[in-house]
């Protein structure tokens, strides 16, 4: 059985942690609210955009001369996985439900026989990858200088991923990220992102297609300009959806390990007395049988 010092020393370890948890659990909430607001008001664009995009792609006719980011490369073999995720951790299963959708996306596509690449936006998620998939990270982007996502973070990440398209080095590219839903419930995501797939759009926003629109200059023009902002604000919704999932995670976890410190405060503040009274009885005990011994 533990001593008196050593159970009051764990008591009082506990409770500065409670204090740590609580705090965090606080300001993942005020910030939760702005992300949640950010990521919200993200998604009626970005699903517009793809409605655009499908009512532009179903009045041309994709060939050798359209635009790589809707034909494509002709190939199907390289595929890069870009996987976002945050800078910190302490966010419950955020980062592990993420990297695990990538992971079991890899197991399929290899098993295909095709090649696999990652690009991670985030570092939480490099050592499972790197140790899983040794030598297939080709690039990490380091966001832990960010405090709130802007449109040219993810803006530049798209320019960099197209020039690496452009250049041969991957076939289709897959984004990863978690699409936030309620501060309990945050769910893995997977898209195409490159090249842009322009066969469907939102149910919300069939009415856009199926609309009577013409378009000035010609759709092929507007089409080829559209590609790349396509990218970037798919980007930009998975960086601000993530930043709402990360904050909500992260308040559920605090949560969880405040109400978990306190049960244990409870536990050891019981055991303690137990133990104080059983050292008190025993004294007196002590005391007693000497007494009578006199």
């Amino acid at each position: 059985m533990a001593s008196l010092k050593a159970l009051k020393v764990r008591i009082t370890s506990v409770k500065s942690t409670q204090k740590i948890t609580k705090a965090m659990k606080m300001v993942a909430a005020a910030k939760l609210r702005r992300a949640q607001a950010a990521a919200e008001a993200g998604r009626p664009y970005a699903e517009r955009l793809t409605a655009v995009m499908s009512s532009l792609a179903s009045k041309v006719t994709v060939g050798p001369q359209s635009p790589k980011l809707i034909a494509g490369t002709g190939k199907d073999q390289v595929h890069l996985l870009v996987v976002a995720t945050s800078e910190r951790g302490l966010a419950g299963a955020f980062n592990t439900n993420i990297v695990r959708a990538a992971r079991k996306t890899a197991d399929e596509l290899i098993a295909q026989g095709k090649t696999v690449k990652f690009y991670l936006i985030g570092k939480k998620g490099r050592a499972v990858i790197s140790r899983l998939f040794p030598g297939k990270i080709i690039h990490q982007v380091d966001q832990s200088h960010i405090k709130n996502v802007g449109f040219h973070d993810a803006h530049e990440v798209s320019n960099e991923l197209i020039a690496r398209y452009e250049a041969g080095e991957f076939d289709v590219a897959h984004l990863f990220f978690s699409h936030f839903h309620s501060a309990l419930v945050q769910e893995p995501k997977e898209i195409q992102i490159i090249p842009v797939p322009l066969n469907a759009a939102p149910a919300a926003q069939s009415n856009v297609a199926s609309a009577a629109v013409e378009y000035e200059p010609d759709e092929e023009s507007i089409l080829a300009a559209l590609l790349p902002r396509n990218v970037a604000v798919q980007l930009f919704r998975a960086m601000l959806e993530n930043a709402a999932s990360e904050q909500g995670s992260r308040m559920t976890a605090m949560d969880n390990a405040t109400r978990n410190a306190g049960e244990m405060i409870n536990k050891l503040t019981v055991l303690y007395n137990r133990t104080r009274q059983a050292a008190i009885t025993t004294e007196l005990i002590e005391i007693i049988a000497g007494a009578e011994a006199l």
